[in-house]
């Protein structure tokens, strides 16, 4: 009840400006953390081993930057979000909608990482054609979508929605007022990870973990909107 309240409070543009603009997304240098973020997805996106029709971003907020590279590689992308503000800002971005939040520039990065010599407006048009669908999800529910996504995906997404993988609920509740982020008058809380946690909600779901990359947030990169240490980027196989 806690964390629903929090999340209440939730302010996309807030949130988008927090980590979406300089000093953390700053592309002149991979050192920064949105660069970083972006090639662990094209480099893992670029082996060709995942692929299919549909892929499932679990909590994708009002973010579009982790699907630029899966979205050559899925014939339809399910976007879903516990909140009703972050779906409806990501169905204006989808839509075309002027004033929504500027994502060329992530696009025209993501290009030149792919080095395809790809137009960075093709490919923002692709990521638009293929997302299809903005669910609601809750993931503390068993079935979060609330009934099974017909036909099953097959390739789940997830950024910065870790609390999905808590090992327990204890845990969970225990490491609530450890950690926190904020967005606008919103104020809230995450589950601190270590690579060992990481590793161990991984295989306790079922999963073989095929890669596990960590970064290590810079002094520079921590604004007082957030307690983060550092970021992992995990590709499992189940």
């Amino acid at each position: 009840a806690a964390l629903r309240e929090g999340y209440e409070h939730f302010d996309p543009r807030a949130y988008l400006q927090n980590n979406y603009l300089p000093p953390r997304a700053d592309f002149s240098s991979e050192e920064f953390v949105v660069p970083w973020k972006l090639r662990c997805l094209a480099e893992t996106f670029a082996t060709g081993e995942i692929h299919g029709h549909t892929l499932i971003d679990v909590g994708s907020g009002p973010t579009i930057y982790q699907l630029l590279s899966a979205c050559d590689h899925f014939e339809e992308i399910v976007a879903t979000d516990y909140l009703a503000v972050n779906r409806e800002e990501l169905g204006r971005w989808a839509r075309g909608e002027p004033g929504t939040f500027d994502w060329s520039p992530f696009i025209q990065h993501v290009c030149k990482i792919e080095g395809r010599g790809e137009p960075w407006q093709e490919k923002e048009r692709r990521l638009r054609s293929r997302l299809r669908r903005i669910l609601p999800i809750d993931v503390h529910r068993p079935d979060p979508l609330g009934s099974p996504l017909r036909p099953p995906a097959d390739a789940l997404l997830s950024a910065f929605c870790l609390e999905a993988v808590s090992p327990d609920r204890a845990a969970f509740t225990r490491a609530l007022t450890h950690s926190f982020y904020l967005a606008g008058p919103a104020r809230l809380p995450v589950v601190p990870l270590d690579a060992g946690a990481v590793r161990e909600a991984v295989a306790s779901a079922g999963f073989a973990l095929r890669e596990l990359r960590v970064y290590a947030m810079p002094p520079a990169l921590r604004p007082p909107v957030d307690d983060v240490d550092g970021v992992f980027f995990a590709h499992a196989q189940k």
